[in-house]
C-alpha cells in the first residue's frame, strides 16, 4: 500500500508556487536566501521614503511649526537627483575599480549618502525648530542638505541595486524578481511606517534623534548584508584591464535610437504622472469631502498596499506565463480609469465604500503598470547596459512622480479658490471641484498613456515567450 505522503508533498509544492508567486524566483545560481538578502536594499529605500515623506513631513509641520511651503520644498528636494539616475546607471555599467566591481561601488556610495543624510537630519531639525537660539536659516540649509543627501542616496542605491538584480537573475525568472523587489520596497514602507509611529507615540526631541539615527544604522547594516558576496569580481573590469568604453553621450544616443524606446519612455512618464497626482490628495479628499475620520483615511494606505501586493503577485505569474509586459502595463492603465471614476463618484453619491474600492483599484493598477514597465525596461538593451536602461526608467518615473505631486497641489488649490469665489459658476461652488479637476486630469492622462503604449503592446501581443530579454519594446519589430 502506497503512502500518500509523496502526492501530498507534490500538491503542497504546487500550492506554494501558485499562492506564493515569489517562491520560485530562485534558481540554482541565485538561491532564495541570496535573493532575499539582495532585496534588503529595497527595504532600506522604502524606509527612507517613509521617513522623509511621512514621518518628517508631519513632525516638521505639527511638532516644530515649520511652514507647509518650506516643508513641501524640503520633501521635494530628493527628487532633484532623479534625472541623474540615467547617468548613474551608465556609470555602473562602465565602472572600473581595483576590485573588478561595477555595481557594488555605487550601491555602497548610495548607502553612505543615505547614512550621512539621516545622521545630519535630527540635529538640523532641532536648529530649524528655533528652540536652541541658533539662527533658523542654518537649520533650513542643513535640513535641505540632509534631504538632498538622502534623496541622492536612495536614487543611486536603487538604480545600481536593480541593475545588479538584473545581472544576477536568469532571463526566465526576471519577472518574478522584479515583483519581489517591488514587494520588498512596499514591505519596507509599511513596516517602517508602523515602527516609526509606534516609537514616536510619546514624542520628544531625544526620541526623534534616536529613531532617525536608528534608521541610519539599520540602513547601513542591511545594505552591507544585501551586498555581501553578491557581485562577482571580474578581472577584465579592473583599473588596468579591458578596453575603453563609449562615453555617456554615445551610449545614450545608441540606447534612445532603439526602436520604440522613445515611445516607451513617453508612455512611462504619462502613466507615472497619472497615478502619482493623487498621492497627496486622496486622504484630504476623504476627510474634507467624504467627512471620514483620521483612522478611516489612514486605512486607505493599507488598501492601496493590498491592491499593489495583489498586482505584484498576479504580474509575476502573468509575465512568467508569457504575458507581454507592455500589455500588462496597459492593463494597469485601464484599471486606473474605473478606479479614479469611482473616487470621483463617491462624493456625489456619498458612498465611502466606493471611495475605498477606488483606492484599492488605484493600488492594483499602479502596481501592474510599475511592474510591467520595469520588466520591459530590462529588455530595452543588452545585458551590458542594464544600468543605463534601468536608470532611464527610474529617472522618468521619479521625475514624473515629483512633477505630478507638485502640480496636483497647485491645481487643486487654484481651482478650489476659483470655485469657492464663484468664478466657475454656482454649480461648481464646492470644495470638491479642485479635487475633481485633478482626478479628471489623471483619467485623461491614463487614456494618453494607453495611446502611447498601445502600439508597443499590439506588436508583441501574440509573442508568448518566457524570457525577459524577449519581453521589452526594444525587441518589437520596427
Amino acid at each position: 500500500m502506497k503512502m500518500p505522503g509523496g502526492k501530498i508533498g507534490q500538491l503542497w509544492t504546487q500550492v506554494g508556487v501558485q499562492f506564493l508567486p515569489f517562491a520560485d524566483a530562485a534558481t540554482t545560481d541565485l538561491p532564495l536566501l541570496r535573493l532575499l538578502r539582495l532585496s534588503l536594499f529595497q527595504v532600506t529605500v522604502g524606509m527612507a521614503v517613509t521617513l522623509t515623506i511621512g514621518t518628517l513631513n508631519r513632525v516638521m509641520i505639527v511638532e516644530f511649526g515649520v511652514s507647509t511651503t518650506l516643508v513641501s520644498v524640503m520633501v521635494a528636494l530628493p527628487l532633484v537627483f532623479a534625472p541623474f539616475r540615467t547617468l548613474v546607471g551608465y556609470k555602473s555599467d562602465t565602472h572600473r575599480s581595483a576590485l573588478g566591481w561595477r555595481r557594488v561601488p555605487y550601491i555602497w556610495l548610495g548607502t553612505m549618502l543615505q547614512f550621512a543624510g539621516m545622521a545630519m537630519m535630527p540635529f538640523a531639525l532641532l536648529v530649524l525648530s528655533g528652540d536652541n537660539g541658533a539662527p533658523v536659516v542654518v537649520g533650513q540649509i542643513a535640513a535641505a542638505l540632509a534631504f538632498l543627501l538622502i534623496g541622492a542616496g536612495m536614487q543611486m542605491t536603487q538604480t545600481a541595486g536593480l541593475a545588479l538584480a538584473t545581472d544576477l537573475a536568469p532571463d526566465h525568472v526576471r519577472p518574478r524578481v522584479v515583483a519581489l523587489m517591488y514587494s520588498m520596497l512596499l514591505i519596507g514602507m509599511v513596516v517602517s511606517g508602523f515602527a516609526f509611529g509606534l516609537l514616536l507615540t510619546d514624542f520628544t526631541s531625544l526620541r526623534l534623534i534616536q529613531v532617525i539615527q536608528g534608521a541610519a544604522a539599520v540602513t547601513m547594516v542591511a545594505n552591507i548584508v544585501a551586498l555581501w558576496k553578491q557581485e562577482m569580481r571580474d578581472p577584465s573590469r579592473t583599473l588596468k584591464g579591458g578596453a575603453g568604453q563609449p562615453d555617456f553621450k554615445t551610449s545614450w544616443r545608441a540606447f534612445i535610437s532603439v526602436p520604440y524606446t522613445r515611445r516607451f519612455l513617453v508612455a512611462l512618464g504619462l502613466g507615472t504622472v497619472a497615478f502619482a497626482m493623487q498621492d497627496t490628495l486622496l486622504e484630504p479628499y476623504g476627510g474634507e469631502i467624504l467627512h471620514l475620520g483620521v483612522g478611516q483615511t489612514t486605512l486607505l494606505t493599507a488598501l492601496m498596499a493590498i491592491g499593489a501586493l495583489v498586482a505584484f503577485a498576479s504580474a509575476a505569474r502573468a509575465l512568467t506565463r508569457g504575458q507581454d509586459p507592455c500589455r500588462l502595463a496597459a492593463h494597469g492603465l485601464l484599471i486606473g480609469v474605473p478606479a479614479f471614476t469611482m473616487v470621483l463618484l463617491a462624493a456625489p453619491m456619498e458612498a465611502p465604500w466606493m471611495f475605498r474600492a477606488g483606492a484599492t483599484l488605484i493600488g492594483l493598477g499602479a502596481g501592474l503598470f510599475s511592474v510591467g514597465t520595469l520588466t520591459a525596461a530590462m529588455g530595452l538593451d543588452t545585458a551590458a547596459h542594464n544600468g543605463l536602461a534601468l536608470g532611464a526608467w527610474g529617472a522618468v518615473q521619479a521625475t514624473g512622480a515629483g512633477v505630478a505631486i507638485a502640480l496636483a497641489g497647485v491645481i487643486r488649490d487654484v481651482v478650489s479658490n476659483l470655485a469657492l469665489h464663484g468664478a466657475l459658476g454656482p454649480t461648481l461652488d464646492s470644495h470638491a471641484t479642485g479635487y475633481g479637476v485633478v482626478y479628471y486630469i489623471e483619467i485623461t492622462l491614463l487614456f494618453a498613456g494607453l495611446v502611447a503604449i498601445g502600439p508597443l503592446a499590439h506588436h508583441s501581443a501574440g509573442n508568448h515567450v518566457s524570457h525577459a530579454d524577449d519581453l521589452g519594446p526594444a525587441q518589437l519589430p520596427g
